[in-house]
């Protein structure tokens, strides 16, 4: 009986310990997972999501890196994309994906790169989902530096809501690849509306790749954090000020590319995409150094969510973001602002490996935010984020989320936890025209 009791005690132990070890591996956290206190939108949609890695060439480009005395020689300008979509896959399939990234900037006179892996709830290379009729297009860019991958969870949880998104790797301004920095200044607002094109020609009737018929172009969103928030805000038509342009053009030696993206440029007026019908600007940079002026911000026209931490000091909070906020009266805009965060309102949460001793501090904030929780800000901004998009690319009802009066901490904002919507203010402003 003692032998029989000890190995039914083994096996009972066996059992506890692989049935613990499975509960664990399917409840762990994922970038984008929701807290306990996770508002209501935050939570991920109806959709399996497949993704798929892309390169695309944008030909004809200036080369502002080699320009010289004023002249701009041309090259194919190469971008790599990541592609999230709703997949058709077979009820009860696990959506499991690795994403493999760096932390470090380029690896040689800066921080060495250190690879790791970023889990994703996606399949890779999935079946697209064509019998659901088309999504809705969202174009997302990176800060300097950042990478495609920077903000997954915000990327996968919009598509499991039923929109197709591409995150840009912006050439000469990821961590791998980064270089002068008036490259990012000239190609960041070039390279969103080139993969808008591309995407919309992707998703065309008549194009043989997988994802024909799925995309709806006239309907797209584009998101950006940091200079992809320079670079979005220039797409939606807040055109540059000529004194940034003179000043692109001292840095460059005599380059007058940046001139294309000028509010006061005829051309640049009417290149106004008239597909685009919302605008996200986590963070967006430039204010404060000039970038845009009234004449410039008052180009802005498309309804527009701003997200911004109160101490800001990269892009700066009341002469940068909300000051860009105030200026652009022609918008119907928003303007989400964390108390006391500063400029990470939009990446993943710190990857482990950014914990490690002997490790450069900014490899750790690059992510993580000095007094916010990431994870916290992550279903914060999927919530918010949801309603918005979803009012002005879905045509859905999302009024009573974004509907917060001023001064609102007294008292719960709706689709949050009791208690769990502090430390923060949603301020609204309707454009004029």
């Amino acid at each position: 009986m003692k032998g029989h009791s000890t190995y039914m005690f083994y096996m009972i132990f066996i059992f506890l310990f692989f049935s613990s070890a499975t509960l664990s591996a399917q409840h762990e956290f994922l970038y984008g997972d929701p807290l306990p206190d996770a508002p209501e939108l935050s939570a991920r949609g109806e959709h399996t999501i497949g993704v798929r890695t892309m390169q695309l060439i944008n030909k004809n480009q200036i080369d502002i890196l080699n320009s010289k005395e004023g002249k701009d020689p041309i090259y194919d300008r190469p971008l790599t994309v990541e592609i999230w979509y709703p997949a058709d896959v077979s009820n009860g399939t696990e959506a499991s994906v690795n994403y493999e990234e760096v932390m470090g900037t380029r690896g040689d006179s800066l921080r060495p790169l250190v690879p790791f892996t970023i889990k994703g709830r996606a399949i890779r290379d999935a079946q697209p989902k064509t019998t659901a009729g088309k999504f809705p297009l969202i174009v997302v860019s990176h800060g300097y530096v950042g990478s495609r991958y920077l903000m997954t969870y915000l990327t996968e949880n919009l598509a499991s809501k039923g929109y197709v998104v591409v995150s840009i790797d912006h050439t000469d301004s990821t961590f791998k690849d980064a270089n002068a920095f008036h490259s990012t200044l000239l190609n960041r607002a070039k390279d969103i509306r080139f993969v808008v094109d591309a995407m919309a020609k992707l998703g065309a009737t008549n194009s043989k790749d997988a994802l024909a018929e799925l995309i709806d172009s006239d309907n797209t969103g584009i998101v950006g954090y940091s200079m992809g928030g320079y670079g979005v805000l220039n797409v939606g038509g807040a055109g540059y000020s000529d004194g940034a342009a003179g000043f692109f053009t001292q840095m460059t030696g005599g380059s007058t590319a940046i001139k294309s993206l000028v509010a006061s440029n005829a051309e640049y007026q009417n290149s106004i995409d008239p597909r685009i019908k919302a605008v996200v600007a986590f963070a967006p940079w430039g204010m404060e150094r000039g970038v845009w002026n009234a004449e410039g911000l008052k180009g802005l026209k498309k309804p527009t969510m701003f997200i911004a931490g109160s101490q800001d000091d990269i892009s700066g909070y009341e002469k940068g973001i909300k000051a860009i906020y105030e200026g652009a009266i022609n918008s119907d805009r928003y303007l989400l602002t964390y108390k006391n965060a500063r400029h990470n309102v939009a990446p993943n949460p710190p990857p482990a490996k950014s914990l490690a001793p002997g490790l450069h501090i900014d490899e750790y904030y690059r992510y993580a935010d000095s007094s916010w929780d990431q994870r916290k800000i992550n279903n914060v901004n999927q919530h918010f984020v949801t309603a918005f998009l979803g009012t002005h690319l879905k045509r859905e009802d999302h009024s009573k989320y974004l509907n917060i009066p001023k001064n609102s901490n007294e008292e719960t904002w709706p689709g949050f936890k009791p208690r769990s919507s502090t430390g923060m203010e949603l301020l609204y402003a309707e454009g004029i025209e």
